[in-house]
């Protein structure tokens, strides 16, 4: 930071560390680089969230520069988790269970979930957080201030603010609203679909600025808003992992939650066909998974006979993810099949691109993630459809393995670096 006074800037976020998986990545890297170009972060965050991923490691990554202000939240998980904690835990994280194998409780913390919390179960934290921010943004002369949503009830606490206060807002977006993938399993009411529709444009209609992860959800908004849609990705930053010694079997690895809907069979049935026809191919296949797996998943992997190859590690801290994303032959990037999924940015997407691993990435046509891996030279993408093209690569890459000339060689990498992307935000609070 050089001499000039810095600028002050308000970030409203819930997930923080000591939260796991990608969701607080993003807040913590701009935070960690925002002093460098002479912009002070100040981070409000809940005093005693219920996250349902914990990684106490992140806390050693938090910016001393950062000033961090925490204020208590109800949360009525906390409540729920008395019925079934395991399902609350899971709810929470988007493991959300195929329609038909739903349990009544399952069911039913669904529809509560939808219906009675709009737009999300942290609701009840808009209003404190309010009262408590209004009176320290007059106090210390702030003028900009940043919300970063899912949960999605940040941006109502962005929205009184800047009703009640003359301040610039940016509300960033993360994922979707009503256009994410599991928006359409809440069970919502039409009150409840039209409420969460009415809130998403009063949001977008409000905002100075609206920042998105990918070039799909600007269009979408585009539709809905004239106010200025800035896309800024999601990135990756610099870790201290050691270097590592690569897997000495033809490991596959996914990292990350595993959904339900992003059970991929034209993989499985590969590996399957593949076992077959390879004579040597049982002795070196690894399927790694890292992370929440959801049971559907696991079936399909058991019914497509490949239990024997499966290593399910559970979660892992981030920096052991990362070391894993390194040391891990091909790494498995899959989305939901679905039109609402085109636009997702998968966080761990940057970090497979400079692990130096070739990627295998299925999702749906006209995926954004598509043209990234492309275009770096990072992996190959396949739709659903594509299980010939598919099958004939993961056999490539096991000769190249054999042969011990498996990697990938990205190019254009820099541009997607935290402090790149950081500096895009900086250029966005000064317009």
């Amino acid at each position: 930071m050089s001499n000039k006074i810095p600028k002050k800037l308000l970030i409203i976020t819930y997930y923080w560390p000591p939260a796991g998986g990608p969701g607080v990545q993003r807040w913590l890297k701009f935070v960690k680089y925002l002093p460098d170009f002479d912009v002070q972060p100040i981070v409000y965050v809940p005093e005693n969230p219920t996250y349902p991923i914990v990684d106490v490691q992140l806390e050693n990554e938090i910016s001393d520069k950062a000033i961090i202000l925490k204020n208590p939240i109800f949360e009525p998980y906390q409540l729920a988790s008395f019925l079934s904690k395991n399902k609350t835990k899971k709810i929470s994280s988007g493991i959300i269970p195929n329609q038909k194998k739903q349990s009544f409780l399952e069911k039913v913390m669904l529809w509560v979930r939808g219906n009675l919390f709009i737009p999300d179960a942290r609701v009840f934290w808009v209003k404190p957080s309010v009262a408590y921010l209004e009176k320290y943004i007059r106090e210390n002369k702030i003028d900009t201030i940043v919300t970063s949503g899912p949960p999605h009830s940040l941006h109502l606490i962005g929205l009184e603010l800047k009703q009640k206060l003359d301040l610039k807002w940016l509300a960033d977006f993360r994922d979707p609203w009503t256009t994410i993938g599991y928006h359409k399993s809440l069970r919502l009411s039409h009150y409840a679909a039209k409420k969460h529709k009415q809130l998403e444009y009063q949001v977008l209609n409000s905002a100075d600025t609206i920042i998105v992860t990918s070039k799909t959800t600007k269009s979408e908004f585009q539709a809905i808003t004239s106010k200025p849609i800035e896309v800024i990705t999601n990135g990756f930053d610099v870790e201290k992992v050691e270097k590592q010694t690569s897997d000495s079997k033809f490991s596959l690895a996914h990292i990350g939650s595993f959904l339900s809907e992003r059970n991929p069979k034209i993989l499985w049935e590969s590996l399957k066909e593949l076992l077959q026809e390879i004579p040597d191919f049982k002795s070196h296949l690894e399927i790694k998974l890292i992370g929440a797996v959801s049971q559907e998943v696991l079936e399909t992997i058991g019914q497509f006979g490949l239990n024997l190859y499966l290593n399910n590690l559970g979660y892992v801290s981030h920096v052991d993810a990362v070391a894993h994303q390194r040391k891990s032959q091909v790494l498995l990037l899959i989305e939901i099949n679905s039109e609402e999924t085109k636009s997702i940015l998968p966080g761990k997407l940057f970090e497979y691109m400079v692990s130096e691993r070739p990627i295998i990435a299925i999702g749906p046509k006209d995926s954004d993630f598509a043209e990234i891996i492309t275009n770096t030279n990072t992996g190959v993408f396949f739709e659903y459809s594509e299980k010939v093209k598919l099958k004939q690569t993961i056999r490539e890459y096991y000769i190249q393995f054999l042969e011990g000339k498996l990697q990938s060689n990205g190019v254009g990498l820099q541009q997607y670096s935290r402090k790149n992307l950081t500096k895009q935000l900086v250029d966005l609070i000064s317009k």
